[in-house]
């Protein structure tokens, strides 16, 4: 039997099994009946985050960002045209270093925009800065080589 990813909805938490064989971009959460992959990375709090990061059998992208930040906000439209291009391989969520400071700072967060890629429940890279959709996209490519191109 083929294994099912466990995908936590962005926005209510929930944890959904999703078998290999479902069109992922058309699954929704069986708890709050929203779609699992928007294409949109959620604004996400420090509870959702953990669950994310605990739960999630899929890599999770997150960007630590803040409202006042011109390159955070630079950064935006591209963050989240590389989400129409790496979900439902990959989860991409948004942090804002504001709200949860507490997050930040036991993320060692430095700098901002911050990108982290976490896996199986721990960080398997960093990234500060701004950058393009096709930056982020090969970032995560280069360290996921698993995620289809």
């Amino acid at each position: 039997m083929a294994q099912q990813n466990l995908v936590v909805c962005s926005k209510c938490g929930g944890v959904n099994r999703l078998p290999p064989a479902r069109n992922a971009r058309e699954a929704k959460c069986g708890k709050c009946g929203i779609r699992l992959f928007s294409g949109h990375p959620e604004d996400v709090d420090a509870a959702t985050f953990n669950h994310q990061i605990a739960r999630s059998s899929l890599p999770v992208v997150v960007d630590i960002w803040a409202p006042w930040c011109g390159p955070c906000k630079m950064m935006a439209p591209a963050y989240e045209a590389a989400a129409t291009e790496l979900e439902p391989h990959v989860r991409l969520i948004k942090l804002n270093s504001d709200n949860e400071q507490a997050v930040a700072a036991r993320l060692d967060i430095r700098g901002i925009p911050t990108m982290i890629l976490f896996h199986g429940g721990r960080e398997i890279a960093r990234t500060s800065g701004a950058m393009t959709a096709g930056q982020i996209v090969r970032w995560v490519r280069d360290r996921l080589p698993t995620v289809a191109a």
